[in-house]
């Protein structure tokens, strides 16, 4: 039986959702993990490890995309950590997010 344009088109829209909820989870997961970085390099430990955590997950709430992930963890590192440095961690962990996920999955 052939496949109906209605029922490509519903295919690609559950692809769609499922690869959005996805790299929201990926996100979620990156930034979590960048908070972590940036509060064990300035010492921080227990509630205010965890307040500089959320205060890096809320970053990308209130202004969609990696930018403004990086311009928060850009306000919270010192000179001495560069922007490709930060810009590589979040790539790191983006990517150790997306495997946790997978293997998770499998």
């Amino acid at each position: 039986m052939p496949i109906s344009m209605d029922d490509r088109e519903k295919a690609f829209e559950s692809k769609w959702a499922h690869d959005a909820e996805l790299r929201f989870r990926a996100e979620s997961l990156r930034n979590r993990a960048l908070g972590e970085w940036v509060a064990e390099k300035k010492g921080l430990t227990g509630a205010a490890a965890e307040e500089l955590v959320t205060g890096i997950i809320a970053a990308a709430f209130e202004k969609a995309g990696d930018e403004a992930v990086f311009r928060k963890l850009r306000s919270e590192l010192d000179a001495s950590v560069s922007d490709e440095a930060i810009r590589a961690r979040m790539g790191e962990c983006l990517q150790a997010a997306i495997e946790k996920l997978s293997k998770d999955a499998g």
